[in-house]
């Protein structure tokens, strides 16, 4: 099982209200150098404080933790037009080809967003010309103003639904990492 200490975690400079957590859980006011499982620290906790404490572990269990990450991007690999050495350092681990990945994951991570400004700069000139064109004529903005209603509707259910949609997949996505990451924990860094 992968342990950690209070005075571990501590040296790292947690948040404040993750520490303040876990101490409340552990029942105790200061660090100290008992073992504690990590495991205990993702159910008082949850993921984000027990993924963020793996950084306080000793560089032995640095392998386990970057093939966790690696299946972790594999997991969502689908939602992206991964660049191949992207791709080949996922499967394989391979060192040599990880600083490679990371440069091409960041310029493919650049290229999405500059588009979706762009795409988000072309919907909001087609926006303001429409609503242009309703302050045009009286009879035409109260139309606009029907249809922007309801398009606004429309949108709005539309943006919900993604939004639930994403969020299940978020938490589905989540709780697979935290099954995942249980699993490395309690077998000492092996899956």
């Amino acid at each position: 099982m992968t342990t950690i200490t209070l005075i571990q975690i501590h040296s790292r400079s947690p948040c404040a209200d993750g520490w303040q957590k876990l101490l409340d859980h552990l029942d105790k006011t200061d660090p100290d150098d008992e073992p504690l499982p990590m495991t205990l620290i993702l159910d008082s906790n949850g993921l984000d404080d027990c993924l963020w404490a793996l950084r306080c572990l000793s560089p032995e269990h640095e392998s386990w933790m970057r093939k966790f990450a690696r299946e972790c991007a594999s997991d969502v690999l689908h939602l992206w037009d991964a660049p191949q050495v992207v791709r080949d350092y996922l499967a394989t681990g391979e060192e040599s080809q990880r600083a490679a990945a990371e440069a091409a994951a960041e310029a493919a991570a650049w290229t999405a967003a500059r588009a979706a400004a762009r795409a988000a700069a072309r919907a909001a000139q087609r926006a303001a010309a429409r609503y242009a064109a309703c302050d045009a004529a009286w009879a035409a903005a109260r139309d606009a103003a029907w249809a922007a209603a309801w398009d606004a509707a429309r949108d709005a259910a539309e943006a919900a639904a993604w939004a639930a949609a994403r969020d299940a997949a978020r938490a589905a996505a989540r709780n697979k990492q935290a099954i995942r990451l249980r699993g490395y924990l309690k077998n000492g860094g092996k899956p």
